[in-house]
């Protein structure tokens, strides 16, 4: 990703289209300049688009996106624009000229180097840009509040003037729905865990210690990750769901381990060591062999695909060391069974 921001100037594409008001006239002046055009309906149109407002709103635009730190290749009908005044010896064209070179260039390469930018018909022009990816504190949300605020803000565009689109915009409404959807899924898992412990041990206290463990460690490792800096993406965020998963397997062997125990020895201490001494083991030996699966994947070189390794290995760690003492801790401090 480095490689294609640096060489190829940036990796992931976004779109801005702008959207010009219909039936917009030329200013009287440059009329006169048409007059020898003829009345065909595509000459027409032809004459009344090329003027001096759009070719300057299109540039205001194409230059603020090149303006910013985080975009990287910027392309739009300016950049057309700036290669024809090269050729014109440094000559800015006129709404002629440009009308004329439109119609009389040929429509294969019309179709390639023009027609992706504006749309005549359409009454639309479009910037093609990249984003750097690969820049650190990179924040695809942020960027494109940034973009929408200063297009209508700084630009004096209104919001019926434009649009963003692209691959950007995809990716970043799947992170961002797929946050918010994390966020209420962790708290309904939580709900489930309880509801399936209550109806496995049918003891409220029980199942109240038992979501303890897994709801810790999830948002332990979250918060890990919150401190680091690492950004929440498709690989990172699925930590806790992964997290809680297994940390419920080790509670529900535990704690279905303590109650058998308890009912033959009916002290809470004596059964805290006699689980330590045999599911205690199976829990640990399980949680040492996970962790070692998932730090295989720091071998990667794909940056997520480690981050997921370090920290999914990090989190059932954590999971393990929360079940083997603060849920006995619990236990202890709680005395949830009821003496024989």
């Amino acid at each position: 990703m480095k490689l294609i921001d640096e060489k190829l100037g940036g990796t992931t594409p976004l779109e801005v289209i702008l959207k010009f008001p219909k039936n917009e006239k030329l200013e009287n002046d440059n009329e006169d300049e048409f007059e020898d055009w003829g009345n065909e309906d595509t000459q027409n149109d032809q004459r009344y688009w090329f003027t001096k407002d759009k070719i300057d709103k299109i540039a205001l635009v194409h230059n603020y996106l090149d303006s910013l730190p985080q975009v990287g290749k910027v392309i739009s009908f300016s950049s057309i624009i700036d290669v024809a005044t090269l050729l014109n010896n440094n000559k800015p064209l006129g709404t002629l000229e440009m009308g004329v070179l439109y119609s009389k260039i040929p429509e294969s390469i019309r179709k390639e180097i023009i027609d992706p930018y504006i749309s005549i018909k359409d009454n639309e022009a479009r910037i093609n840009l990249r984003i750097i990816d690969s820049q650190e504190n990179l924040r695809r949300n942020d960027l494109i509040e940034k973009i929408n605020y200063d297009l209508q803000n700084k630009l004096g565009l209104e919001e019926k003037d434009f649009k963003l689109a692209g691959v950007l915009i995809l990716f970043n409404n799947l992170l961002q729905s797929l946050f918010k959807s994390q966020i209420l899924t962790l708290g309904l898992v939580m709900i489930g865990i309880f509801a399936m412990f209550l109806i496995l041990f049918r003891n409220i206290k029980l199942s109240l210690i038992g979501v303890v463990p897994n709801f810790i460690a999830a948002f332990f490792i979250l918060g890990i990750i919150g401190l680091l800096g690492i950004p929440l993406d498709m690989m990172t965020i699925t930590i806790a769901a992964i997290t809680i998963g297994i940390a419920v397997d080790n509670s529900i062997h535990y704690i279905y381990r303590f109650k058998e125990e308890y009912k033959n020895s009916n002290d809470y201490n004596k059964t805290v060591e006699l689980c330590h001494s045999t599911v205690g083991r199976a829990i640990l030996n399980t949680s040492i062999t996970i962790v070692f699966g998932f730090s295989i994947l720091v071998l990667s070189k794909f940056i997520p695909t480690i981050y997921f390794g370090i920290f999914t290995g990090l989190a059932m760690l954590l999971a393990m060391v929360s079940v083997l003492t603060l849920l006995p801790s619990l236990i202890l401090l709680i005395k949830p069974f009821e003496n024989n």
